[in-house]
């Protein structure tokens, strides 16, 4: 998923493989509660958890987040219609990398034929 360009203002994602939900909320411009409760209704959003029920964001993460802020509060979806549109939106991705992956099989059995033909 890409960045939406709406949150221009937000800071750059720093280059770190992990985010605590202070940082999150600081980068997404969302409150903490936000965050736990937006993990509930959207499936997309599964923190690593550790010690004491510690989340740990991924830079995955932060942008599915910052799609959903820019979904519900920029663009007025429900919280109903943000999770279908990135259900949709993850459903397209599938069957684009399937289809990729059928082109590029499709390439190399047309060698592996040409091959057996000589």
């Amino acid at each position: 998923m890409l960045e939406p360009g709406n949150n221009s203002e937000l800071p750059p994602i720093p280059g770190k493989r992990y985010f605590t939900i202070g940082e999150v909320s600081e980068l997404c411009g969302v409150k903490p509660h936000v965050l736990r409760y937006w993990e509930q209704e959207f499936p997309q959003l599964k923190p690593v958890k550790r010690r004491g029920n510690r989340r740990y964001y991924q830079r995955q993460d932060v942008l599915v987040i910052r799609q959903i802020r820019s979904l519900l509060y920029e663009e007025g979806f429900t919280i109903g219609g943000a999770r279908q549109r990135l259900m949709g939106d993850e459903a397209r991705s599938d069957v684009s990398q399937s289809q990729q992956i059928i082109r590029q099989l499709r390439l190399e059995l047309e060698d592996v034929l040409k091959l057996l033909r000589r």
